[in-house]
């Protein structure tokens, strides 16, 4: 009887020209996002995480661009991305999507970014109210497989003092947008503990920067390739060292010598 019942209804559906579907069963991949070592000389840095727009176009649709907006989903939007050194992440959102190829994603923030020393708040007010950062991707999705994108947000860069006093900062936002497949990870630490030193990973004129935990463990995720590790001790009593000739193998994590800085 009750299979008699549901193709009834399907014929019904047939006859008043009615669209009958059932659920969506075209292929599909999973993105994940994550927001990725973004530390600075501060002691905190404070963002209004909205979450990330993905523009892609679906396999059989070419030449549509279609734009989806996934959010950060906690009600607290508030990150403190100064915690985000020695291999921490922080997952923005995941979603599936039918297959296809991503070609650009878009962090956006709110407004009300704070910048802390101390228990003192300064606010990091963005460049002409500007609040959507893009970076290009391309990213071709297969079915059944899982795609990272990382969002590496380089606070070192994009935060400068503009006035001693009172003081003052310049917030405009640097990030690498791109995807993880293909990356390996450098491993390393730095001593003495106590400081905190800038240290970027450095390939040709092109350069990413992190800091340690408090353990003194930095890590990278970079493509292939050959680098340099530079350490800048932020501290005039200490020399600045550098390891060179760092491998990176995709899907590899290489393990950097630990640098102990000198002093002066």
């Amino acid at each position: 009887m009750n299979h008699f019942k549901i193709n009834l209804s399907f014929f019904f559906c047939l006859l008043l020209g009615f669209s009958c579907t059932g659920p969506d069963e075209s292929p599909k991949a999973l993105v994940n996002i994550f927001l990725v070592d973004a530390p600075a000389q501060w002691d905190s840095v404070v963002v209004e995480l909205q979450g990330v727009e993905i523009e892609l176009v679906i396999s059989g649709r070419e030449g549509q661009i279609e734009t989806v907006f996934l959010p950060y989903e906690p009600g607290n939007k508030q990150v403190n991305v100064s915690l985000l050194v020695g291999g921490d992440i922080l997952p923005i959102s995941r979603r599936e999507f039918q297959i296809g190829n991503i070609t650009k994603a878009t962090l956006r923030l709110g407004t009300n970014n704070l910048l802390y020393l101390g228990e003192r708040a300064y606010p990091l007010r963005l460049p002409n109210g500007q609040t959507d950062f893009p970076g290009d991707l391309s990213i071709s999705m297969e079915p059944g497989i899982s795609y990272d994108i990382i969002v590496d947000f380089d606070l070192e860069k994009s935060i400068q003092v503009t006035q001693s006093d009172p003081l003052t900062f310049s917030f405009q936002p640097t990030l690498d947008i791109k995807s993880g497949i293909g990356q390996g990870t450098v491993q390393g630490s730095v001593s003495p503990t106590t400081l905190k030193p800038a240290i970027y990973a450095i390939r040709d004129f092109d350069s990413l920067s992190t800091h340690m935990n408090p353990s003194g463990t930095y890590v990278f995720r970079l493509d292939p390739g050959t680098y340099s590790i530079y350490v800048d001790p932020k501290d005039a009593s200490y020399l600045p060292d550098t390891l060179q000739n760092i491998q990176v193998r995709e899907g590899q994590r290489t393990n950097a010598e630990r640098i102990t800085l000198s002093k002066k």
